[in-house]
């Protein structure tokens, strides 16, 4: 049998034409999958569940707060002592005494004693008067387990950040003097001089007190 040129190029057109459109509805047809621009997804994807929700980003603990360290033990807190009343200092007033009369017999306290509570490095001060002609002893002393106990005299001037210390001990240990024996603490000038009396408790903690002593 022979066919005609024209109808072998007709078939062969209607063949080409099914083809194409059998491509394009695959390529369309939800029920490949295949939507226009689709990209192949990677190996291991797992389609999503219906009703799958994206998870909330991790919360971020905020870092701890920074703690100051305590204070180590016998830490020095410079700065003034609790003031105590003198009854408080009863149990060194009988050594403050004793450490006069050994360095300036018949001395006789000025005032009353400064006594105090005290932590390391902290210091008290109480005005005094000296008197010219007179000899004077100033005595520290100070109750377990105060360690380290200071006194010194301070010039009062009127020029604001200017104190020069006038006398200090040499002692170490719980109890101090100014003006042992035979060198008692005098003022030279023929008025009366006001300087500061100053304790200070340099190493332990307690109760400790201070007397200025005159002759």
């Amino acid at each position: 049998m022979q066919f005609s040129k024209g109808l072998i190029v007709s078939v062969a057109g209607v063949a080409l034409a099914s083809t194409v459109l059998g491509c394009k509805k695959k390529d369309q047809d939800p029920q490949y999958g295949y939507q226009p621009g689709y990209q192949q997804p990677p190996p291991g994807y797992q389609q999503p569940q219906p009703g799958y929700q994206q998870p909330p980003p991790a919360a971020t603990q905020p870092p701890p707060a920074a703690t100051q360290p305590p204070p180590a033990a016998g830490a020095c807190t410079p700065g003034p002592a609790q003031p105590a009343d003198p009854a408080a200092g009863q149990v060194v007033q009988p050594v403050l005494g004793q450490i006069a009369n050994q360095e300036l017999p018949g001395s006789k306290p000025v005032g009353s004693a400064l006594t105090g509570n005290f932590q390391p490095c902290q210091t008290l001060e109480a005005q005094v008067n000296l008197q010219p002609g007179k000899c004077y002893v100033v005595v520290g002393a100070g109750a377990p387990p105060v360690t380290e106990v200071n006194v010194k005299l301070v010039g009062v001037l009127p020029l604001p950040g200017s104190a020069p210390v006038m006398a200090q001990d040499s002692d170490q240990g719980v109890q101090a003097v100014i003006g042992r024996k035979p060198n008692c603490y005098k003022n030279a000038l023929p008025v009366p001089v006001p300087v500061k009396m100053v304790l200070e408790v340099a190493a332990g903690s307690g109760i400790a007190a201070a007397q200025l002593y005159e002759k």
